[in-house]
């Protein structure tokens, strides 16, 4: 059974930084992208970044292109989320994912995201 725990989440002022990470287990991964999504409040779920785990692939929403960085660790299934000069809109709950087609989709549990204007 796939199993996805992300942390690193907390507190920052805005235009800090913070690392999320998501380690990856109970399978292999890759022919997978790994996803970050969030969720702040009152708001849907969103796709924030992907990363192909055997190409290294990237893909951002416009949101946070030039601010956020997502890469892999194959060694160590982990996925990190490296996340510079934040913003309050960016406070969330910041959730890993996997999707395989066609209808299985592993979340995370999430991690908060805070940010101090």
């Amino acid at each position: 059974q796939v199993r996805l725990v992300e942390s690193g989440g907390g507190l920052v002022q805005a235009g800090g930084s913070l690392r999320l990470s998501c380690t990856a287990s109970g399978g292999t991964f890759d022919s997978d992208n790994i996803n970050w999504y969030r969720q702040g409040p009152g708001k849907e779920r969103e796709f924030v970044a992907s990363v192909s785990w055997s190409a290294g692939t990237t893909d951002y929403a416009d949101s946070v292109k030039d601010r956020f960085t997502i890469s892999r660790d194959n060694a160590r299934t982990t996925v990190y989320l490296q996340m510079n000069r934040l913003k309050p809109e960016d406070a969330a709950i910041y959730y890993c994912n996997i999707k395989r087609f066609p209808r299985l989709n592993y979340w995370g549990q999430g991690t908060q995201v805070f940010v101090s204007s």
